[in-house]
């Protein structure tokens, strides 16, 4: 695996990301994508051989809608997901108001939340074009997540405060207990 087509082909061979997919596509959310640990997790189980799939904690699910910035709202949202794959551990997040997680100006799109996640292997989403084709978004490109390489995106690594955010994380996350051949820088 090198490139972005071979991690969407990977997914699209995936039916139960499929179906995942075609869940969070019902619901025509403005600007949706599945994000974060559903790919990343994909690739470094697929980079480390594994026929298992890791346990996810939840499907991050994000959408932009500058209108409606109530967590109530997202909430909504996953008992919609729920009734549709009640197995599945639904996480929706309105990226209109996550800003203020982490005291960063306000964002303008999903994809500028993704470019403010704390780590480059964690910036990146697919969300289903049609019911065949997928699209992706890295705004850090992919090399990290497929050298198994984690790091601080650029802004998290030159803020003192944020980088205690990405060490924390990394630090609670353990994901070297689960994928052993990955480095933490």
């Amino acid at each position: 695996m090198q490139t972005t087509e071979d991690i969407k082909n990977l997914i699209l061979e995936d039916k139960w990301m499929m179906d995942i997919l075609g869940a969070a596509q019902q619901l025509d959310l403005p600007d949706w994508w599945i994000c974060a640990g559903f790919v990343r997790s994909k690739i470094w189980d697929a980079l480390h051989g594994y026929i298992e799939r890791t346990p996810l904690e939840d499907i991050d699910v994000i959408y932009f809608e500058a209108n409606n910035k109530e967590e109530s709202e997202e909430k909504k949202w996953e008992d919609q997901l729920r009734k549709l794959m009640h197995t599945i551990p639904w996480s929706v997040k309105n990226q209109a108001r996550m800003h203020k997680v982490n005291n960063l100006p306000p964002y303008h799109s999903s994809a500028e939340g993704i470019a403010n996640f704390p780590e480059t292997v964690t910036a990146i989403g697919v969300k289903l074009l049609g019911q065949n084709d997928i699209a992706l978004v890295a705004p850090y490109g992919v090399a990290d997540i497929l050298k198994l390489h984690v790091k601080p995106v650029p802004h998290f690594a030159k803020d003192k405060n944020l980088m205690a955010v990405y060490e924390q994380r990394i630090q609670r996350k353990n994901w070297q207990s689960n994928w052993p051949k990955i480095t933490i820088k």
